[in-house]
């Protein structure tokens, strides 16, 4: 078969289908809709004459033939992509476009002080994010790369440490401490309402306590129960209980009284925030160029 320009389209339009086991999700990868994929898929089965995909309601699968196709073109595609990304550090101007899935406190500590610089010093890279505290396969979602925190990195992944280590506060507003009271140690928030948090993987977090060589976790009560810090502030700073935070993320509220740390010579350490990403890919340029800038300005501070 003539190896045309359609044809080569379609090659990257087929391996995105591959990955993703889904038309919605490789349409996202590749920048087309779901039905103009279908239709470059039934367009180069007509020109090969095979049938390289299982097409469900719900799901898509290679034939034979597909996985065939696959094992035989996927390594030279990517080849040829690593090589035009090695050009791409040749240019005057870096272009390209980084996907990236962060966590809602990464986004902000980290992202929200970096991005403005980084656009003034490469206009042409374009940036996505998708700010979420779901866990989910970033690479198989059509993300170059993810950051959270150290911890929660998946193993078989490459990852980058981009803050120094997290302190966690546990913090209330004035009014709520003033009607309540102050616990002294992490067993009294059982008689305390606590904003609850729901893990990325859906189950509730214990929140954790270090002091010398004790450690706790405590299964905290509460009726509110979410997932992110931002309405976690909001709720705290009105009162409506006791919250689980990066200090980070607190720092301002404490600074001007509209919270108060508690329990600070209990405060848990985590590892800071890491980029990870697949170990059979090469660092966009792009990528690399954000990593370095947040290194330069350290946002969250000095790393270790």
């Amino acid at each position: 078969m003539h190896l045309s320009r359609a044809n080569l389209a379609d090659i990257v339009y087929f391996l995105a289908i591959a990955r993703h086991r889904s038309f919605s999700r490789a349409g996202l990868d590749v920048g087309i809709s779901a039905s103009a994929l279908s239709h470059a898929m039934k367009g180069l089965e007509e020109r090969l004459g095979v049938r390289l995909l299982n097409r469900t309601t719900r799901s898509v699968t290679l034939t034979a033939a597909g996985e065939e196709l696959e094992n035989l073109i996927s390594t030279p595609v990517h080849d040829i992509g690593q090589a035009l990304e090695a050009l791409n550090r040749l240019r005057d101007e870096p272009a390209g476009r980084i996907r990236l899935n962060v966590l809602s406190d990464g986004a902000e500590l980290l992202l929200g002080p970096v991005l403005p610089e980084f656009i003034e010093r490469y206009p042409a890279i374009e940036i996505e994010l998708t700010v979420t505290n779901k866990m989910v396969d970033v690479i198989g979602d059509g993300h170059d790369a993810g950051i959270r925190i150290g911890g929660t990195v998946p193993v078989d992944m490459i990852a980058q440490r981009l803050s120094p280590d997290i302190r966690w506060s546990v913090v209330a507003s004035p009014q709520y401490l003033e009607r309540f009271g102050t616990p002294l140690h992490p067993q009294d928030l059982m008689q305390h309402r606590c904003l609850r948090i729901r893990l990325g993987n859906g189950k509730t977090y214990h929140w954790q306590f270090m002091k010398d060589d004790e450690v706790l976790e405590v299964d905290v009560p509460g009726t509110i129960m979410l997932d992110e810090s931002r309405i976690g502030l909001t709720l705290a700073t009105r009162g409506a209980g006791v919250l689980y935070v990066p200090a980070a993320v607190a720092a301002p509220y404490l600074a001007d009284d509209r919270l108060r740390e508690v329990l600070a010579d209990w405060a848990h350490i985590d590892p800071g925030f890491h980029l990870y990403y697949a170990n059979f890919r090469q660092l966009p340029v792009g990528l690399r160029l954000l990593v370095e800038l947040i290194r330069e300005l350290q946002p969250m501070g000095p790393l270790p």
